[in-house]
């Protein structure tokens, strides 16, 4: 991936090799949701986009009509630039808004979760970086005095250290002889297990820490699944679902210092699809259901958790 620098609203961006309309989509939006691009604000011609993104203006045009469709843009056309929405944050939540990667959809629910008395979370997930991601909001904003919650419950659940996991998975090699697949799929497994140590522990500790800091009552708990899960989930103070996929690909992964072939999902890209209780009948069943089926797990075949040891 090249490091050359394009600039748009003056923001420097590193330009990539290849951009799909997706990821232009995908930046745009992130650049909306974050104050980057303003409500009311003019968005640079699509000539200029094209440029900057290093694409044609046809993928320009696909990006922004989905913003479009999302309501976070208006006058999108083939004329002058577009401009984007004034209520752009009524587009990012409530009934009916489109689903999202997880790493801009999650964080603004888990920061609005926050600013509840009483937090309850919990997660199904392969590892918690897009979860403790997420966090870094709300913290930031308990340190600044701006929330303080009463009480904090999060509950996690991940893949057991003790399954052969369906994904990451190496790609087949036809050069690889059985046992150096197999050597293989070991070292991929103890990276896994790796991060998935280190990035609860991080949770766990970023957290635990506002019971010293802010006298809050505060309580972490994982427990281990004996499968991999195809989907994570996140329920939101019993009241907000947001559901995604684990959608394979295979791509290269650094390993050791050794570039391999995998199958795996890229977790904090992977699309969320919100459900609100009191959203209509689809959307509080949908929530309802969600949380019988995370404590049918919890209660049930799930074991303790460690994050410890290799």
């Amino acid at each position: 991936m090249s490091l050359e620098h394009a600039a748009v609203n003056g923001r420097p961006e590193p330009r990539r090799t290849q951009w799909t309309y997706r990821e232009v989509a995908d930046e745009l939006r992130a650049r909306i949701r974050s104050g980057a691009l303003r409500p009311g604000q003019r968005m640079p011609t699509q000539a200029q986009l094209a440029d900057d993104f290093g694409v044609e203006r046809s993928a320009v045009r696909q990006a922004l009509r989905i913003l479009q469709s999302e309501h976070l843009l208006a006058n999108v056309s083939k004329g002058s630039p577009a401009t984007v929405a004034e209520n752009t944050q009524s587009a990012f939540r409530g009934p009916g808004a489109p689903p999202q990667p997880t790493m801009v959809g999650l964080a603004p629910r888990v920061t609005a979760a926050f600013r509840q008395q009483d937090v309850e979370i919990d997660a199904l997930c392969l590892t918690s970086v897009s979860l403790t991601l997420a966090m870094g909001e709300p913290l930031r904003q308990i340190h600044a005095g701006r929330m303080k919650p009463a009480k904090v419950r999060v509950r996690v659940l991940m893949p057991s250290r003790d399954i052969d996991l369906a994904f990451p998975a190496p790609a087949p090699v036809a050069a690889l002889e059985a046992e150096q697949e197999a050597a293989l799929g070991g070292r991929l497994r103890r990276h896994w297990l790796a991060q998935r140590n280190a990035q609860g522990q991080v949770l766990k500790h970023n957290l635990t820490a506002l019971r010293t800091t802010h006298g809050m009552d505060v309580r972490v708990e994982f427990r281990a699944l004996p499968f991999t899960p195809p989907v994570k989930l996140y329920l939101l103070n019993g009241n907000e679902a947001l559901f995604a996929y684990y959608t394979l690909s295979r791509r290269g992964e650094q390993l050791d210092r050794e570039r391999v072939d995998v199958y795996d999902a890229a977790g904090v890209q992977q699309m969320l699809f919100a459900f609100e209780h009191g959203a209509g009948l689809r959307d509080t069943t949908f929530v309802e259901q969600s949380h019988l089926w995370f404590n049918s797990l919890w209660n049930t075949i799930s074991t303790d958790l460690t994050l410890i040891g290799p």
